[in-house]
């Protein structure tokens, strides 16, 4: 497996730890047991989330920059 493809693998599973961690958060709310640790417990995969997206949404044109070197235009 490549780079590329490991890193949307990763970003995959993120998305599914985020979604996980904000029904945690909701469902605490629902109970008045909120916490400030349950509260900030989505920041981590969010964030992860943002670079890996951010990596993921910039590959294609890094690609077509690094091409457009090499043929010399």
């Amino acid at each position: 497996m490549n780079w590329n493809n490991w890193l949307r693998q990763i970003h995959r599973w993120l998305s599914i730890a985020f979604t996980l961690a904000v029904i945690i958060n909701i469902i605490a709310m629902v109970q008045e047991k909120s916490s400030v640790w349950v509260g900030l417990m989505a920041l981590l995969p969010l964030t992860l989330l943002l670079l890996t997206g951010l990596y993921l949404f910039a590959l294609p044109y890094a690609t077509r920059w690094r091409g457009a070197g090499r043929r010399g235009g």
